[in-house]
C-alpha cells in the first residue's frame, strides 16, 4: 500500500494521530515488560494467568509513566500531580485488563496470550484517552527529547 493511500486511512498530519503513534511506540516497551513478566510467572512459577497479568501490568505501567511523561506528552506537570492521575487511569485500565483476561481465559477458554493481546488492545485505547485528556492535558504532541 503506497504512503498516499495510507494517509487517507490514517491522517498522519493530525496532532492526535502523531501523539497516539508516539504513545503506542513508547507503550511497546511497557507492553514488553508486561508480557515478559506474564510469561515468566505462568511458565516458571505456574501462576494463574490472570494473576500473572496483574503483575505484568503493574511493571508495564511504571515503564509507561516514565516514557509518556518525558517522551509522548513532554509534561511539565509536577510528578505529585501527574502520577496520581496516571495511576488512577492505570487502575481503571488494570480493572478492564483483569476483567477481559478472566472472561477470555476462564469463560471463553482462549489461550492466555491470545486473551492478553485482546486486553492490551482494548486497554491501549482507554489509557491513551484517559492520559491525553486528564493526566497530561496541558501537553501537545512534540518531538521526543532524547
Amino acid at each position: 500500500m503506497p504512503i498516499s493511500s495510507l494517509r487517507l486511512i490514517v491522517p498522519l498530519g493530525r496532532p492526535i494521530t502523531k501523539q497516539f503513534m508516539c504513545f503506542t511506540a513508547v507503550g511497546a516497551v511497557g507492553t514488553a515488560a508486561h508480557y515478559a513478566i506474564l510469561v515468566a510467572l505462568v511458565h516458571m512459577l505456574a501462576a494463574d494467568p490472570v494473576v500473572a497479568s496483574i503483575g505484568g501490568f503493574v511493571a508495564g505501567a511504571f515503564v509507561n509513566y516514565v516514557a509518556n511523561y518525558h517522551v509522548t506528552f513532554q509534561s511539565k506537570k509536577r510528578h505529585e500531580e501527574a502520577i496520581i492521575k496516571f495511576l488512577s487511569v492505570a487502575l481503571l485500565g488494570l480493572g478492564l485488563n483483569t476483567l477481559i483476561m478472566a472472561f477470555a481465559t476462564n469463560i471463553v477458554g482462549l489461550h492466555y496470550l491470545v486473551s492478553q493481546v485482546i486486553a492490551t488492545g482494548m486497554v491501549l485505547v482507554w489509557n491513551f484517552a484517559g492520559n491525553r485528556v486528564w493526566t497530561f492535558r496541558e501537553a501537545t504532541c512534540a518531538k521526543p527529547r532524547l
